[in-house]
């Protein structure tokens, strides 16, 4: 029983919830990604080449068959979906971060002198450099 229980709080810790739909939502990215380089990368790669699919592509060595199309296949899905991910995934919530980081412009300390421009203290009621009376902040 003790077991029973102690797995049931192990699954349904949020750390295996959270990767069980990560999980899932990756596999249904996975397939969206797929589609889009078969039906509209696929097709414009054969629009400018002359041919849909690499893998097609081989070659033989001593009765093996090297399939280097399917390959390139592979590497432009890889870079495809990297590059979805970069544009649509890690620069945006970067932004968002650095958004939210941001600090609010700290208060003043110093003023500027009415007469010499030098830097003074805010509260300051004579400048510490050319001696003139400064009015209140």
């Amino acid at each position: 029983m003790k077991l029973a229980r102690e797995f049931k709080q192990f699954l349904l810790r949020g750390n295996v919830v959270d990767l069980a739909v990560a999980l899932i939502l990756a596999l249904a990215f996975f397939a969206v990604i797929s589609a889009f380089i078969a039906d509209l990368i696929t097709p414009l790669i054969a629009a400018i080449f002359g041919q849909p699919d690499f893998a097609d592509l081989t070659f033989t060595v001593n009765n093996s068959v090297f399939r280097y199309g399917h390959f390139i296949n592979v590497v432009i899905a890889f870079i495809l979906i990297a590059a979805v991910l970069f544009f649509f995934v890690v620069k945006p919530v970067n932004a968002l971060i650095s958004r939210s980081r941001k600090q609010p412009p700290a208060d003043p300390t110093t003023r500027k002198c009415p007469q010499c421009l030098s830097e003074i203290p805010i509260d300051a009621r004579r400048c510490a450099y050319c001696t003139s009376e400064v009015p209140p902040a």
